[in-house]
């Protein structure tokens, strides 16, 4: 029961935050902080998820379940990676993001 338990909620955070990544890369402005979402937010839903599934396989089977941990690993190699070399390749082709961060008021009105 109590492993059962502990599957569950390793699910539930794992499709929180690949849920809260998804809406970032649908919702974020511009390409560079669209990068932020996939490889922030869902590799750690995706990282819950293979646990998860670690925990089941492993409690189910004959012993400890190391396939998904494969997996996991070559996730959190390549993602960081591929996530430079898009940035990279925005920035080389000249993609447009913010080029400049947003202006502040000083306190008495006037801006920046």
């Amino acid at each position: 029961m109590l492993i059962e338990t502990l599957i569950a909620l390793l699910l539930l955070l794992g499709a929180g935050f690949t849920l809260v990544g998804s809406i970032g890369l649908a919702r974020l402005p511009d390409l560079f902080m669209r990068l932020h979402g996939p490889t922030k937010a869902t590799t750690l839903g995706v990282g819950g998820t293979l646990l998860a599934s670690v925990m089941h396989f492993s409690a189910a089977g004959e012993g400890v379940s190391l396939h998904e941990l494969l997996v996991a690993l070559f996730l959190f190699i390549t993602a960081p990676i591929s996530a430079y070399l898009l940035a990279r390749t925005a920035l080389h082709l000249g993609a447009p993001g913010r080029a400049e961060p947003p202006r502040r008021p000083y306190h008495d009105g006037r801006e920046e």
